[in-house]
């Protein structure tokens, strides 16, 4: 079946025509394995290779090292390939990475999901031309382990919208090493507002079910503790008991709200101020799944009242289980001018 694709047409237009085509994609071509697809030993190696000259780009053409300080050491390489195929626009390299029977994808801030690999690479198969031809995909901070990990990761603009993403990705693997669920959360301002308001899924459109359940809780028993008593507290809008969960040096980043806080007391004054406004924070919030290891991860929220209708939170712990680092995502582009101005008030301190 041939696709065909308006260049001038929006990516949400690409991929409805894409999914009434999947199912043809996947039937005339076998993908290879995800050992197959792999690149050679040598080039997935992790982070940190140590080449000739000096250290070696994660990503061929970006001088940029993922900080691996709160993952495992597996899994830099092992997720290294699907950001070298996607930035090499290699469909059979990047799809490879996923499995065919246990497969959920979904973007958090457009709407956009896919239930089938083959609905994936159909679209992957119609976005590619329209990519620019130097574009590249590449992680900044990786959290976790191959069971679960949450990527943060670069899109470079004219991929998906004019303006650079920078998506924080929830990720289970399967236990093949495949990827079983990828949910993206990124902010919709940096994309652009009225980018964002023209790719959106109309609301009869989003999905209903983000698919948590067919992976499972499988993250570490230290990070599903942590996660969820936060949540909890957070609930509970208990400020004193949360920040008994941090170290003393914590910093606090509302990415969002562009906004980043030092030091267990400042961290502290900020909630207390912006805890009727804070998405995460309130009755009506509730955890929806737990990523990562010992090291780094963190959980998917909701909010059943406010603006802002879900987001994730990404952990890193230091080696006594404390919180060092603690980065809430959600979809700026949801948050009036006002509201924005309003947190970085109380992030003023006096």
């Amino acid at each position: 079946m041939h696709l065909n694709v308006n260049p001038n047409g929006t990516r949400r237009q690409l991929l409805r025509t894409a999914a009434v085509g999947g199912g043809t994609i996947a039937a005339a071509t076998m993908l290879p394995t995800l050992a197959q697809a792999a690149t050679s030993t040598a080039t997935r190696t992790g982070a940190a290779v140590l080449g000739k000259s000096g250290p070696r780009q994660y990503v061929p053409g970006v001088d940029v090292l993922p900080d691996t300080s709160h993952a495992s050491h597996d899994l830099a390489p092992h997720i290294r390939g699907y950001f070298e195929a996607k930035s090499t626009k290699n469909l059979d390299g990047q799809t490879s990475y996923f499995n065919a029977r246990q497969f959920t994808y979904i973007d958090a801030i457009l709407g956009w999901h896919w239930y089938s690999k083959a609905d994936l690479a159909a679209a992957l198969k119609t976005w590619y031309p329209t990519w620019p031809a130097d574009e590249k995909s590449y992680p900044t901070r990786l959290l976790g382990d191959t069971t679960s990990a949450i990527l943060i990761f670069t899109d470079t603009p004219g991929m998906f919208g004019p303006g650079q993403v920078r998506n924080y990705g929830a990720v289970n693997f399967n236990p093949d090493g495949t990827i079983g669920r990828w949910v993206d959360y990124w902010d919709a301002r940096q994309f652009g507002v009225a980018g964002w308001q023209s790719e959106v899924e109309p609301p009869n459109n989003w999905p209903t079910d983000f698919r948590e359940s067919a992976v499972g809780e499988t993250a570490s028993r230290q990070m599903q503790t942590v996660s969820r008593n936060l949540a909890s507290v957070f609930k509970a809008g208990d400020i004193t008991a949360a920040m008994e969960l941090f170290s003393t040096d914590a910093v606090y980043e509302e990415v969002s709200a562009h906004i980043q806080i030092t030091s267990a007391s400042s961290i502290k004054a900020y909630l207390t101020k912006a805890a009727p406004i804070l998405p995460y924070i309130g009755m009506t919030t509730g955890l929806r799944h737990v990523l990562g290891n010992d090291l780094g991860g963190g959980y998917e929220w909701t909010n059943a009242t406010g603006p802002i209708p879900r987001g994730i939170t990404a952990l890193e712990l230091d080696p006594w289980g404390k919180i060092e680092r603690f980065s809430a995502v959600w979809n700026g582009a949801l948050a009036t001018n006002a509201l924005l101005a309003e947190f970085a008030q109380y992030a003023i301190e006096h």
